[in-house]
């Protein structure tokens, strides 16, 4: 199936990781999201009730992320790819997430983690 549906670049203030600092003084992550749906009849019908709901989505994400803690971004990704697959009509997601302040003793941009599931 072709039919993708992108939310991208989403900006969430957060605190996970695995120091202590990480998880009291918070930081940052951003948040992609590539879900697999079937877009035929939304498109044809012009119904929300036929379509995956994007505000759902993003609102499903924000709680994910601002209101759990986690030490590895494994286990927040892993989180949110499940949630995501509960909604009606979501095939397969894709999630990536990106942690800019990472404790890495050099220069880097951020570290990001991505992962594909299924139904």
């Amino acid at each position: 199936m072709a039919d993708k549906i992108l939310l991208c670049n989403m900006m969430f203030y957060a605190f996970h990781g695995v120091f202590e600092y990480e998880r009291e003084q918070g930081q940052r992550f951003y948040v992609d999201v590539e879900l697999s749906t079937d877009v035929q009849e939304a498109g044809q019908k012009d119904d929300l009730n036929c379509a995956v709901d994007y505000t759902a989505v993003y609102q499903k994400i924000k709680e994910i992320v601002e209101t759990h803690r986690y030490k590895l971004l494994e286990a927040l990704v892993s989180k949110i790819s499940d949630e995501l697959l509960k909604i009606d009509r979501v095939n397969s997601v894709t999630v990536r997430i990106r942690k800019p302040g990472v404790p890495i003793p050099g220069q880097i941009d951020y570290v990001q983690l991505e992962i594909t599931r299924e139904r």
